[in-house]
């Protein structure tokens, strides 16, 4: 039978990342198959999680997807796992709207149980109002256990159990304060460019944390016989651009879509572009790349060609900003693909951050996405060719372009077939 459970937060930066990454490395050390999951669209935080797993972690989302779709989602990646651990995005119940689209939403949707992390820094007692508050504000989301974190001490972490025994939840344990554990920030998020396996984590959560009960605990989680996610699958042959770190933000259940997919990295490879059904460029960094990106030349002629000639195309993001005219930064302007007569500052007097959920009607069909970057287009913004919305309904000044067969814009689609 599957365990299967959430790990969520009352706030962000309580250390869901820290201790999902590390019992998915624990239970994989004991010989568990461990399937990840990430509530939302982050991309960042699944990238530690496959890391770790060895498979592809999977974005779980119920405004860019439907509730029957997201437990489809859960039981065709996670069908032959021992354990599936979701890991939660902000705080237990923030949405996009109330608890819409938050990690209690998705807790509901699958039948999971929610393992709560708290950050107990400076505090003791104190933590049983705010506990208890999460314990019982909502009667269809189950809160199984505590795991606390930054824990000062032994005796702060007695000060902690007795919170526990008075609320009646089991403390499943804690992660000491150490310097070590301290998740650096980088640009965009975390920075996956180290290896997201900590032999001190894993350590200290096996001495600390009651890993053994919180399966226990789970092993009543529900568990689907396998079978097969519903993709619209497209024939044909699809290109996709793929990099580290400049092509690099992409849904495993994207590619898992898509017949006849190739990839290929930008700063290094020609890509054949002949009889391909579509030419994908997904989001990333290009603005950290861009002494390789410029000094390939034959792939930006390659992809130019492409697009004049009609090919299909879809960039994002990372992928609209190569087929710009060019990006400028603090140390110079960078020539691109020339495909989009717009350019693209990076520069950081000019940083902003865009963020949030996007939608927008094409073709007579909806389509889904989300939004987060600093890059800007250097003024006059180009004008889009549809309204895009955010979540709420509201209009968002996010341009979406079309040249010939090409749809660029900086929302990162959820599906490449309503483009």
């Amino acid at each position: 039978m599957s365990h299967s459970f959430l790990i969520a937060a009352p706030t962000s930066g309580s250390g869901k990342t820290t201790i999902a990454r590390g019992l998915m490395a624990l239970y994989r050390r004991k010989g568990y198959r461990v399937q990840p999951f990430k509530c939302g669209p982050d991309y960042i935080d699944t990238k530690f999680h496959a890391a770790v797993c060895g498979r592809p972690s999977i974005n779980l989302d119920t405004f860019m997807a439907t509730a029957a779709h997201v437990r489809e989602l859960f039981d065709h990646y996670g069908s032959d796992a021992h354990v599936r651990i979701v890991e939660g995005m902000m705080g237990l119940y923030d949405g996009y709207d109330r608890d819409h689209g938050s990690s209690a939403e998705i807790a509901r949707v699958l039948g999971i149980p929610v393992v709560l992390v708290v950050d107990a820094r400076s505090a003791a007692y104190s933590m049983a109002p705010l506990i208890a508050g999460f314990v019982h504000f909502c009667p269809d989301v189950r809160v199984i256990g505590v795991i606390f974190n930054r824990v000062g001490s032994p005796r702060h972490q007695a000060m902690l159990q007795q919170v526990c025994s008075d609320l009646q939840v089991e403390c499943l344990g804690y992660l000491p304060k150490r310097a070590e554990l301290e998740q650096g920030s980088r640009y965009l998020g975390l920075d996956f460019s180290q290896h997201p396996e900590s032999q001190l984590l894993v350590e200290l959560l096996e001495q600390h944390v009651q890993w053994r009960r919180l399966l226990e605990l789970t092993d009543r989680a529900r568990a689907e016989g396998k079978r097969a996610c519903t993709h619209e699958e497209r024939s044909g042959r699809t290109l996709i651009a793929r990099n580290d770190e400049s092509f690099s933000f992409i849904y495993q259940e994207v590619i898992d879509s898509l017949r006849g997919v190739e990839f290929f990295d930008p700063e290094t490879d020609v890509p054949n572009l002949d009889g391909a059904d579509l030419l994908y460029l997904p989001g990333g960094y290009p603005e950290k790349h861009l002494d390789a990106l410029v000094a390939n030349e034959a792939c930006r002629q390659a992809i130019k060609a492409h697009a004049e000639r009609g090919g299909r195309i879809i960039a994002e993001c990372g992928g609209m900003m190569y087929l710009c005219q060019n990006i400028v930064t603090d140390d110079g302007e960078y020539p691109l693909c020339g495909v989009l007569p717009h350019s693209i500052t990076a520069r950081r007097a000019d940083r902003k951050l865009s963020l949030g959920y996007r939608r927008f009607m094409l073709d007579g069909k909806e389509c889904r996405g989300h939004e987060f970057h600093y890059t800007q287009f250097v003024p006059p913004v180009p004008e889009s060719m549809v309204q895009v919305y955010n979540a709420k309904g509201e209009p968002v000044p996010t341009p979406i372009l079309r040249y010939k067969n090409v749809l660029a814009s900086y929302t990162h689609l959820y599906s490449m077939h309503n483009a």
